[in-house]
């Protein structure tokens, strides 16, 4: 395999999808003990609002989680309606619970549980739609653009984060020392975002990115921390038998060469976008028309 094949990212499509609802499905009960940087970046990510000149009164909190996202919003904006999407249930019933009895008997929140590619709102029925690390677990990112698209009102803003293909590099670099499967999941490129944004009729798309990293002190701790958030491998290509306590090994001792007074990094490329759904549109003959509501 030479450099350009092994430093292309995998199709996105080539995810498991049962193999990650399963995953997130099963990470439920304990995701946020493990989530730390899940946290960290939610709140720069609601953070950015600070910047956004809007009020809104309907809200999507795509990907929702255990509901970390919903619950800085529902502060932030307390008279606002916020429906939480999730396509696993478990995850679903881990946000309800952390309702406040004013939030329960106003029912600020609304629940849902399915996929960010097939949102059953109607179109142009929310303001602001927001996705944290999320859109990276989605098959057909241009699909899901143009979903959060419909269902966003006129001057309507989409905010999110995602993955970049640098995430857990020593992780992905030490398991191509031990052999050529797939062993960790491939992330998309921020340009390629922007340009699925574009494509998908989002005006004045703005991104840029940040590295954080966590330190741990043994590889052990590293994959049990994914395994326990549900971002452990789902790719289609990797192997479905267990690992064999050799190339286990091998792994971790090829990962030693990322030490650094006495920690281990594992780095994650955070990529953050935002886009505004312009006041007209285009109809299908290419004639520009007001955007109205249906």
């Amino acid at each position: 395999m030479n450099n350009n094949e092994e430093n292309k990212p995998l199709d996105i499509a080539e995810i498991d999808r049962q193999a990650m609802r399963h995953a997130f499905e099963k990470a439920a009960t304990n995701y946020d003990a493990a989530a730390v940087l899940q946290q960290e970046v939610a709140n720069r990510l609601v953070e950015r609002m600070d910047y956004m000149s809007m009020k809104p009164a309907r809200i999507l909190d795509a990907g929702t989680g255990t509901g970390f996202i919903s619950q800085l919003l529902a502060t932030r904006y307390p008279k606002t309606q916020i429906s939480a999407l999730d396509l696993a249930f478990n995850m679903l019933k881990q946000a309800k619970s952390k309702r406040s009895l004013k939030q329960r008997w106003n029912k600020q929140f609304n629940y849902i549980n399915a996929e960010v590619e097939n949102i059953p709102l109607a179109d142009a029925s929310v303001d602001l739609v927001i996705s944290g690390l999320t859109i990276q677990w989605c098959q057909d990112l241009p699909k899901v653009f143009k979903e959060f698209r419909r269902i966003l009102s006129p001057n309507g803003l989409l905010l999110f984060s995602t993955f970049g293909p640098d995430t857990l590099k020593e992780l992905r670099q030490s398991w191509a020392e031990v052999d050529e499967l797939p062993h960790v999941n491939a992330f998309t490129d921020m340009h390629d975002v922007g340009d699925a944004l574009m494509q998908s009729g989002f005006a004045d798309p703005v991104m840029d990115m940040e590295m954080l990293t966590v330190t741990y002190n043994d590889v052990k701790t590293v994959m049990k921390d994914l395994k326990q958030i549900g971002a452990h491998n789902v790719m289609q290509g990797r192997s479905h038998n267990m690992t064999g306590k050799n190339k286990l090994k091998n792994m971790m001792q090829a990962y030693e060469q990322f030490r650094e007074e006495g920690l281990l990094p594992v780095s994650h490329e955070i990529v953050y976008g935002h886009a505004w759904i312009p006041e007209t549109k285009e109809n299908e003959s290419g004639v520009v028309v007001p955007f109205q509501k249906f």
